[in-house]
């Protein structure tokens, strides 16, 4: 299984995202917290700070949407040019809808959930997405305590994903480290957000770490 690192930039300095972008240019994808005071308690990056992240990056562009209404909002990033575009299941009354714009654009779509969110109602949807965002904490803020209680909602996605052979990446972001990204790895998850984790030390050294632990616990 391909084990994939993706930096959040929620965690990087502000005044100083090009030379930041190129810092963790050892990732897989640079992960794109978008929010917008109104589904999460927190106000980060609109389109057209993402646009411009779109011309500077080093790695293509993992987007994740914590807004209201990304039936409307979505498509623009997409058509921006992020690779992956992911909305939360909770935001949207036309989930699969929505997915289908996104790839018909050309991008990856991905459906994240909350923690409390349930699962089951997306396992036999699973065609129609890109990838599967499983929170381990609260959307909303950088910095928070993995939520472990969320692992066997990830044991069912593989599961799924396994039985079915499609081509769906599980993706988690929530108080990613070198020891929960191990927890998060046996569990079934092949895409790592991880923030704080990545900035605090050397980028490059802290991608390479998470990988290695990543890579001794994943499934085969």
């Amino acid at each position: 299984m391909s084990i994939r690192i993706n930096p959040s930039i929620l965690a990087a300095d502000f005044a100083n995202f090009e030379s930041e972008l190129q810092r963790i240019a050892s990732a897989d994808y640079i992960h794109v917290d978008v929010m917008d005071n109104h589904f999460v308690p927190n106000l980060t990056f609109g389109l057209p700070m993402v646009a411009r992240l779109q011309e500077v990056t080093p790695k293509p562009l993992d987007v994740h949407l914590m807004l209201d209404n990304p039936d409307r909002w979505a498509p623009g990033y997409a058509e921006a040019g992020a690779f992956s575009v992911t909305f939360h299941a909770e935001a949207t009354g036309d989930s699969v809808g929505l997915a289908r714009r996104l790839r018909d654009i050309g991008a990856r779509a991905g459906i994240a959930l909350k923690p409390s969110t349930p699962v089951e109602d997306y396992l036999e949807l699973l065609d129609e997405f890109d990838q599967v965002l499983v929170m381990t904490v609260e959307p909303g803020f950088g910095g928070q305590s993995f939520m472990e209680s969320t692992m066997p909602k990830l044991a069912l996605l593989r599961e799924q994903v396994s039985k079915t052979g499609l081509d769906v990446w599980l993706q988690v972001d929530g108080g990613i480290n070198e020891t929960t990204i191990a927890i998060a790895a046996e569990a079934g998850a092949d895409t790592f957000v991880a923030g704080s984790s990545v900035f605090r030390g050397e980028p490059a050294e802290q991608i390479a770490l998470l990988r290695a632990a990543a890579e001794t616990h994943s499934h085969d």
